[in-house]
């Protein structure tokens, strides 16, 4: 073989100088900023939800070792641990988890972060099991429970004090109150939510390529679940006038300026309706679910709640809603003579 065709061993070591450092510090720097460029809008806010939610953990652990550790403490122990949370405190399904690990990591490195190989390689042996489990993996999967009031009031009596509270209150009654998918509620912008004498003109904005929609939410009879009264609360306690309805709050009580994500919207639902004690799981979509079967039951008109909560005319979805809202109206079985 030609000796021009092998490459040269040399047991000299890579020495660079100082430029050659700097214009590869420029050119990792210069790839980090194009890898974010280029990712998709959706990709950075679940890496944003990710990291919001790994905060949330950082709160939960400083409150049980009375020290509060950086967010930068992307460690073996850490790591693992906010997998453990997210299994036993959040019932997140093993694929989510999985997901979370990789949002972390990604936003730490991009924080300067160096973040052990050995953290993510631990963190995916604890999720391992997670994964063999039948019953976590069906977490998030099936057919929505559908809230009803008394679960609603339920949730009310439980809700935490402060900021948080007040805003979990609300989002989860306007979820309601519109009918509204989790996407729709992050959506919504608080300009576009508008006082009126008999309660709130509501644009809803097209998300997902659904249409927008125009929509009114009435006064509630009972102050602890009139969406109404908990949209004014939270906004006049959050100073929330225009830009996103509903934001971020740090374990400091800090409002953030940006969006919840719709995953967010759907977990505050879920995170107060397991604090209240609520027999059957909620989700973002319970809401929705529970808007149509609550309506239905009280007599309203089907075009009525399609017009409220943007179903079409042959929906099979919404026509199911009605069937389960109306199997006990005049039902076959009643009155027959048994």
């Amino acid at each position: 073989m030609s000796s021009h065709l092998v490459p040269r061993q040399d047991a000299t070591p890579d020495v660079r100088d100082a430029a050659t450092l700097a214009v590869l510090a420029a050119m990792e720097q210069a790839a980090e900023k194009h890898l974010d460029a280029i990712r998709p809008h959706n990709t950075k806010r679940g890496y944003a939800n990710d990291w919001a939610l790994w905060n949330e953990f950082h709160g939960w652990l400083a409150e049980r070792t009375g020290h509060t550790l950086p967010l930068t403490a992307v460690t073996k122990g850490t790591l693992v641990g906010f997998v453990v949370w997210l299994d036993t405190i959040k019932l997140a399904a093993p694929n989510s988890i999985d997901r979370r690990i990789t949002g972390v990591t990604i936003t730490a490195r991009g924080l300067g972060v160096e973040v052990p190989k050995a953290a993510t390689v631990a963190a995916r042996q604890a999720l391992k099991p997670m994964k063999n489990d039948l019953e976590r993996m069906a977490r998030g999967r099936g057919k929505a429970a559908a809230v009803t009031p008394e679960q609603l009031r339920q949730m009310n009596a439980a809700v935490t004090d402060g900021l948080t509270g007040l805003r979990d209150r609300a989002l989860w009654l306007m979820a309601f109150g519109i009918a509204g998918r989790s996407a729709e509620v992050a959506a919504l912008r608080a300009d576009a939510i508008v006082h009126v004498s008999n309660g709130l003109d509501v644009h809803v904005p097209a998300v997902k390529g659904r249409p927008p929609r125009d929509v009114v939410v009435a006064y509630g009879k009972n102050v602890d679940t009139c969406p109404v009264r908990a949209w004014l609360t939270w906004r006049a306690a959050a100073g929330v006038t225009h830009g996103p309805a509903f934001l971020p709050i740090d374990v400091w009580g800090h409002v953030g300026d940006r969006a919840l994500s719709a995953e967010a919207c759907r977990e505050i639902i879920a995170r107060n309706a397991e604090r209240a004690g609520v027999a059957v799981r909620l989700t973002g979509h319970s809401m929705r679910a529970g808007f149509i079967t609550t309506s239905r039951k009280a007599g309203k008109r089907e075009e009525k709640i399609r017009a409220q909560s943007g179903h079409a005319e042959n929906s099979p979805a919404f026509w199911g809603y009605i069937r389960e809202a109306d199997k006990w109206t005049d039902a076959a079985s009643e009155d027959i003579g048994l």
